[in-house]
Parts: C-alpha cells; structure tokens; sequence
C-alpha cells in the first residue's frame, strides 16, 4: 500500500463515501423518479396529470385541507413548545432534565400507537371524552373530525418544537431582561424589541420544520381516520396501493406538488429571516 493511497484513504471525502451513496440511493434516486414519473402520460410526456390535480375539485380539497391542519396545528405546536422552552429554562435543572427526558421519550410517540392511544382516550367512549361530557367541559367533540386531527397533529408537534427551540431560549441572557428593566423596559417591551427580534430566526426555522413534519404524516392520521378525511397523504397513498385502480403517475404529480409547496415554504421562511432586524444586523 502506497503512502499516496494511504493519504486518499484517510481524506475525509473517503468517510463521506458511504453516506453519499445511501443519501443518493434513498433520497435523490426516488425524488428524481418522482420528478421523471409525473410527467408521464398514457400518451406519452405532458402536463396531463398536473392538469387533472388542478381541475379536480377533490384534489384541491386535499391540498387545502393539509395546508390548513398543518399550518394550524404547527402555530399551536410552536406556540406551546415556546411557553414550554421560556419555563424550562426557569424552572430548576432537576426538573428541566426531567422535561427533556420527558420530551425525548414522546417525540418518539407517534404513528399507529399515538392515534390507539388517542381512539382510547378521546374517541367516542373515550375516557378522557366521557369524563369530560359527563362534567359538562366537553360537547359534541369529534376525534375523526378536523377539529380532532389538529388536536392530534398538535399533540406530536409539541415535543418536536420543544426539542428544537429549548437551545435557542439559552441565548437568552438574564442580563439584558436585568438592563432592560433598569431602563425602564416592562415585560412586553422587553419581548417586543429584545426577545422575540433574538429568537426569532429559531422560531421561523422551527416553524418551517413542524408545517413539513405535519404537511407529511401519514401513519397517524391513516390509523385515525383511514380513507375518510382527504388529506394529500392519503390521496398519494391511495393513488399507488389502491384496490382497483392504480396510477402510480398520478402519485407521483401529487407528490412533486407537495414538494414544491414545502419548498415554497421554506423560501418565504428564509426571505423573512433576511428581512428581520436581529439577522441583517449582524
């Protein structure tokens, strides 16, 4: 073994070796077939199946009804893990590992189990929604409907946000909240021109995490509700494991359409940050 061969062997481009080829093998390979499959048509190559998405009142439904669950649920995901960060860093060290033992084990939570879990304590004899109904603090409340899956999209967004969001809370320093009460700053103030404008490229970026994590969940809302609430995942789902029709093509248009809506996203995510005064400051 050569000493030249040796040196290549220990380049670190050698190590990233493996993870490129799995990284291509299981992202860029389907995304690009994904891409290539749209655009086929029994009749050859065109804009057909983007045509049919567009005029079909039911995959419009789709589209807009995951845009809404998402979005809804990953405000009050975000929202909730933000109040949940501010007290963990005021609360002891005791009690925050606790919380992030806590956090950590639950954001595993989710999928199958997680809508079990829910059908058991909130479905129709659910526990939680007879005890509830029986005090009068609940009426008329419907797990398989919209209202229940943001409760239930909410649910797995929380332990997410909080896991992302806890790091950004400890730039926070106690000085500044000290100097800005001495000057006169109340708490809102203080929030207004110094805490938010420090958190805020974590907030938008978390925030554009937990809308794609919802804008892609399939396992729970599948378990929940299966084929009667119309969701894009479960349109793409149908679409290429139907019982009586397949069109994989279809799939795959509706796919591409969900990728340049998270891409979209993540654009209007990233012109917000630049325009923020804490990011152009710098």
């Amino acid at each position: 073994m050569t000493a030249a061969f040796k040196r290549r062997l220990a380049s670190p481009v050698m190590w990233l070796l493996p993870f490129a080829l799995i990284f291509g093998a299981f992202q860029i390979a389907p995304l690009v077939w994904v891409m290539v499959s749209a655009f086929k048509t029994p009749t050859g190559w065109g804009l057909a199946n983007f045509h049919e998405i567009a005029s079909s009142a039911f995959f419009r439904q789709a589209i807009w009804r995951s845009l809404e669950i998402s979005f809804m649920s990953s405000v009050l995901g975000l929202t909730i893990a933000a109040v949940t960060c501010h007290s963990m860093h005021r609360c002891g060290p005791r009690l925050t590992r606790m919380m992030i033992a806590f956090t950590n084990m639950t954001s595993n939570f989710a999928g199958v189990p997680l809508a079990f879990a829910f059908i058991i304590l909130m479905g129709a004899n659910g526990m939680l929604t007879l005890m509830l109904e029986r005090f009068g603090l609940l009426e008329d409340f419907n797990l398989y409907s919209r209202t229940g899956l943001i409760v239930i999209y909410t649910w797995f967004q929380i332990p997410l946000g909080i896991l992302l969001l806890y790091p950004a809370f400890s730039t926070l320093k106690t000085e500044w909240r000290e100097a800005a009460s001495l000057l006169g700053a109340n708490r809102l103030a203080y929030w207004q021109h110094i805490g938010l404008p420090v958190l805020w490229p974590s907030l938008a970026g978390t925030l554009t995490v937990l809308f794609a994590n919802a804008m892609g969940a399939y396992a729970t809302v599948y378990a929940l509700v299966n084929t009667s609430y119309n969701l894009m995942t479960i349109r793409i789902a149908n679409l290429v494991s139907g019982d009586l029709f397949l069109q994989p093509e279809l799939a795959s248009a509706l796919a591409l359409v969900l990728v340049v809506i998270l891409v979209i996203v993540t654009l209007i995510q990233q012109w917000l940050m630049r325009r923020s005064y804490h990011v152009t400051s710098r």
